[in-house]
């Protein structure tokens, strides 16, 4: 049974940091052979991709997150990272992590549907 589970989530004030986890278990390959990606869904809008980090560790970030957001991998520990800093209210959302298989991973790779696994999700939320 393949599990995928975010952790870190919480409260932080603008300016602030946070530390994303995302441990994937059960998988049919080896976690190493998946692209990962985090996005991230606000109230009443639609989830949206946040960075991708490819199965060669190349990362791809939406412009919005560039030079604030880190993604990282451990493929020993089949973990996922998104250290978030310099952090904006409207950074508020619940993040998700997501697992695909896809041949390449930059490709679309903000297409939610491309993705095999997800997890449940964690709130972050940005005070002013």
């Amino acid at each position: 049974q393949v599990q995928v589970v975010e952790s870190g989530g919480g409260s932080a004030q603008a300016g602030g940091s946070l530390r994303l986890s995302c441990a994937a278990s059960g998988l049919k390959y080896s976690y190493s052979a998946y692209c990962m990606a985090w996005f991230r869904q606000a109230p009443g809008k639609e989830r949206e991709g946040v960075a991708i980090i490819n199965t060669d560790g190349s990362t791809v970030y939406t412009d919005s997150e560039k030079g604030r957001f880190i993604i990282s991998r451990d493929n020993d520990k089949n973990t996922l990272y998104l250290q978030m800093n310099s952090l904006k209210p409207e950074d508020t959302a619940m993040y998700y992590c997501a697992a695909s298989i896809a041949s390449t991973c930059s490709d679309s790779w903000a297409t939610t549907s491309r993705y095999n696994y997800w997890g449940q999700g964690t709130q972050v939320t940005v005070s002013s």
